[in-house]
């Protein structure tokens, strides 16, 4: 009946909240997230209910003002939580149990939006035709002994532009636009696809490198089809010449209207625990936020590295600079 009631204020029927439960829209496919709902249910007792918003989630909130049904939202990458919160639909969030999971550069300062689990952007390397130590660093993209080995998604990507933005955070705008111009100049083929296509482009002999999220690898693993793809290269953790391994993160925020406020702090203290930042990294391939909790045996097996201090919160300022710069390059041309 609660998931009805859901689904019912989902069409725009105000209803009043239910007692112990938590609404959820979420950028995040259901499924990957399902069991650490159960987990957290299963523990506390609280219903928690999810909406798949794919796009327009927080124009959906703005249009829904007080009355969205909706509690908490999930998202991924440091833009989308970024969208949400300067359209003015969330809250802050005072809790010493977020502050001491959470290393300070995986969270907004105000409190707005907290990092759940973190991703790195890496490159994937053919094994076949690209050495140990050949890729090094962001900045040796441009080099010109890569021309015509790269592959990449659109420079427009959130992913893309989030690490734009962080070689603008290291360096200025004029490196930034060179290095820009260098990445394209070095690429095989115009930009498309999805991360998983660059590395079946490398798998093909396409390119030899591509730039991606670690999280992929695990997805193409439990892929019969992609799994060949995935054994075709490896991960190489690159970093900033003066700086570490970019990350990025998937998050939560409180909404404003939020109206199971109690409920849903407990839900979200609960995701920054040992156990359930064991349970979403060990589903969905990526690295636990809070200090001391261990990653998979998949994820171990991809090696050490050394993440970038940068908070994101600096990194998500640059973002519009960091588009204006990919789009001047025609980067995508």
């Amino acid at each position: 009946m609660r998931l009805t009631a859901f689904a019912l204020a989902l069409c725009g029927t105000a209803l009043p909240a239910l007692a112990e439960e938590v609404n959820i829209y979420s950028h995040r496919q259901p499924e990957l997230i399902q069991p650490l709902l159960d987990a957290f249910t299963a523990e506390t007792g609280i219903t928690v209910n999810v909406a798949f918003v794919d796009k327009g989630m927080a124009e959906r909130l703005v249009a829904e003002g007080d009355r969205s049904p909706a509690d908490l939202v999930l998202t991924v990458d440091i833009a989308r939580l970024m969208e949400v919160v300067n359209a003015g639909v969330t809250q802050p969030v005072d809790s010493a149990v977020l502050d001491a999971n959470i290393p300070a550069e995986f969270r907004d300062p105000a409190d707005q939006w907290f990092g759940l689990t973190a991703r790195a952007r890496i490159v994937y390397a053919s094994k076949e035709r690209v050495a140990a130590g050949d890729v090094t660093t962001y900045e040796d993209l441009a080099d010109p002994k890569w021309k015509g080995r790269i592959c990449v998604r659109s420079g427009t990507n959130d992913y893309n532009v989030a690490l734009t933005a962080a070689v603008l955070a290291h360096h200025d705008a004029a490196f930034t636009k060179t290095w820009l111009e260098g990445v394209k100049a070095n690429l095989a083929r115009k930009p498309e696809g999805g991360d998983r296509d660059q590395v079946k482009a490398i798998w093909s002999g396409q390119c030899d490198i591509a730039v991606g999220n670690t999280y992929y690898m695990g997805q193409m693993l439990a892929d019969p089809e992609q799994a060949e793809w995935a054994n075709s290269v490896s991960i190489v953790f690159p970093t900033f010449e003066n700086g570490g391994t970019h990350m990025n993160i998937s998050g939560v925020a409180m909404t404003k209207s939020a109206p199971n406020k109690d409920a849903a702090l407990k839900l979200m203290e609960w995701l920054s625990s040992d156990e359930a930042q064991h349970i979403y990294a060990e589903t969905n391939h990526e690295f636990p936020v809070k200090p001391g909790v261990e990653r998979s045996d998949l994820v171990k097996s991809w090696g050490e590295f050394t993440p970038d201090s940068l908070g994101l919160a600096d990194v998500a300022k640059l973002r519009p600079e960091a588009l204006k710069l990919i789009e001047e390059v025609n980067f995508d041309g």
